[in-house]
């Protein structure tokens, strides 16, 4: 694996063969774009079509720029200080650092420089490489040595943690491109919500990470965790092997290949808990209006939402509470939850009821995990679910991203002068079309054509909730369950439309060593229970394991 010192003597070589007349600040290549040709081939043979990739480095981004800037800081964070502070970083939990740091293990400055070194020795390896890192903030390290100067007791707290964000949430310091090229120079001149909580606690935005570009609203069959800007995210578990899921790609390679403390994603339906069970990973998807969605580019209104996704249960509610608040801009969000974090440790199994599908008891993995639940005093239900339709589900998303993409190009957008529309966004791809939509943009052609009147919108989203609660709800009232538990993001579309918050944690590894989640289900606004139970599963079956190829 490249490391820093083979970028040094890079940088000592360009500078020996300067002339007089060249200026003396010449810029280190940290990265040089390389001929993918033959990777790319040897792609299409993959088994999955999605994975059978066009394109793996972005066409657009230049590497060097994103990792010049804290380039020296990096490099002068030797190997041997890395190497001392591993075993108290990796994959430990927030509670665990903050207590490293109170004893003065470690300072908030060198944790964040810790998290830079693998950014910088992983990506900027072309055969280590996730594709992950769209931007770093080059406050970083700066403000990380505030925090140090100001650190009081931050147990269970966000106070110098290093947090990752998905690139389509807005930062007044970093650009949100939401993957595409037309917003590749978008700067909003404020956060979103959800990030100004986050500094209000004291949490460090290390940078932004790739995403299915539009948050995967857009092409069609395209790759999970492709965008134009950001190129193809790759899966530590299997890099090139395992899909990585999307739309919240980098949040979930990012923060399983240890590159934060955690990562914040955003879903319309299965884009957080996709990427988390794919990476291993904790992800809460959590009720719409838990969490504010100002300054988050639109799909829909009626589902979107941002969520925590990180490496336990306690760090994804130490992350949710720290961006929870009413925010009077999105008019569903609720008051401020105050009790994630206390309340959770009090969960127990033992008297708890779980909805288990019979369709899915032929997972092995799925049914031994239930069995294990089962011995530690979980009363065990299994269930048919009632048979009901997602008609319209699609022109749900079409009619809302069509409304709700314009409002935030006009509001948010620092290029609203350039695009205002889908149909701006369209022509601008189709100028240069295999560099800005490889894949083609067939989801917004459908956009484009759906013709659906505003009365019957009205009746199809009315629909739609009323069989996503039904499909839930009907088994939890007849059985008296506490949630229901499914795999991966197997029903995420149909939690979407019922609202109902889905919280998805590490369930094991299939034989080629790809991971598997288990996902629990429960009614609108039950978070608390929900993170309640999450955490006492894990702690009787803690699963998690790091990527074998990113644990150095």
């Amino acid at each position: 694996m490249r490391t820093i010192l083979s970028f040094l003597l890079v940088s000592l070589l360009l500078i020996g063969c300067k002339t007089e007349t060249e200026p003396e600040t010449e810029e280190i290549v940290l990265w040089n774009a390389y001929d993918e040709t033959e990777e790319i081939a040897q792609q299409q043979e993959h088994e999955t079509e999605r994975m059978r990739f066009k394109v793996i480095q972005s066409v657009y981004q230049d590497k060097n720029e994103v990792f010049q800037p804290l380039y020296e800081e990096v490099s002068n964070f030797s190997e041997e200080r890395y190497a001392e502070l591993k075993p108290l970083v990796l994959e430990q939990d927030i509670a665990t650092l903050q207590q490293h740091i109170t004893e003065e293990k470690f300072t908030y400055e060198e944790l964040t420089l810790f998290y830079l070194k693998r950014i910088y020795n992983y990506e900027l390896d072309a055969e280590k490489s996730l594709h992950t890192i769209m931007a770093l903030n080059p406050n970083a390290v700066a403000l990380a040595r505030e925090r140090d100067k100001n650190k009081s007791n931050a147990s269970n707290t966000l106070y110098g943690m290093p947090i990752l964000l998905k690139d389509n949430i807005d930062t007044k310091d970093m650009k949100t491109t939401a993957g595409a090229k037309v917003l590749e120079e978008n700067q909003p001149s404020k956060d979103a919500f959800i990030v100004q909580q986050l500094r209000k606690e004291g949490a460090i935005i290390l940078g932004k990470v790739n995403l299915s570009e539009w948050a995967y609203y857009f092409c069609q069959g395209c790759p999970l965790g492709y965008s134009a800007v950001g190129g193809q995210t790759l899966n530590p578990y299997g890099r090139k092997e395992f899909e990585t899921g999307g739309s919240s790609a980098g949040s979930g390679t990012a923060t399983a290949a240890n590159y934060a403390v955690a990562a914040v994603g955003t879903e319309t339906a299965g884009s957080i808990i996709s990427p988390s069970s794919q990476n291993s990973l904790v992800g809460l998807k959590p009720t719409v209006g838990v969490l504010s969605r100002t300054g988050i580019i639109p799909i829909s209104h009626t589902l979107d939402t941002p969520g925590p996704m990180a490496k336990s249960v306690m760090d994804a509610a130490i992350l949710l509470e720290a961006m929870s608040g009413k925010d009077a801009s999105d008019t569903v969000t609720v008051s401020r939850e105050r009790s994630y974090v206390q309340t959770i440790k009090n969960g127990s199994l033992e008297g708890i009821r779980l909805g288990v599908f019979n369709s899915l008891m032929q997972d092995s993995i799925y049914a031994e995990t239930i069995k294990k639940l089962e011995k530690e005093g979980a009363e065990i239900v299994s269930f048919d679910p009632p048979e009901v339709s997602l008609n319209g589900f699609l022109t749900l998303l079409n009619l809302e991203m069509k409304e709700d993409l314009p409002k935030y190009l006009a509001e948010r957008s620092s290029e609203k002068s350039k695009v205002k529309n889908l149909q701006d966004i369209m022509a601008f791809n189709q100028a240069d079309s295999v560099k800005r939509m490889p894949y083609d943009q067939g989801i917004f052609d459908d956009i484009m054509a759906d013709s659906t009147t505003v009365e019957d919108f009205k009746k199809l989203r009315s629909q739609l909730q009323e069989n996503g609660t039904r499909y839930f709800e009907e088994p939890m009232e007849k059985h008296n369950l506490d949630a229901i538990l499914s795999i991966n993001n197997y029903h995420s579309a149909y939690a979407a439309v019922a609202h109902h918050p889905c919280l998805t944690l590490p369930m094991g590894y299939k034989e080629n060593g790809e991971p598997i989640n288990l996902t629990l289900i429960s009614a609108p606004f039950t978070e608390v229970s929900l993170l309640r139970l999450g955490y006492a599963i894990e702690k009787a079956h803690p699963i998690r394991k790091i990527p074998s190829d990113y644990s150095n």
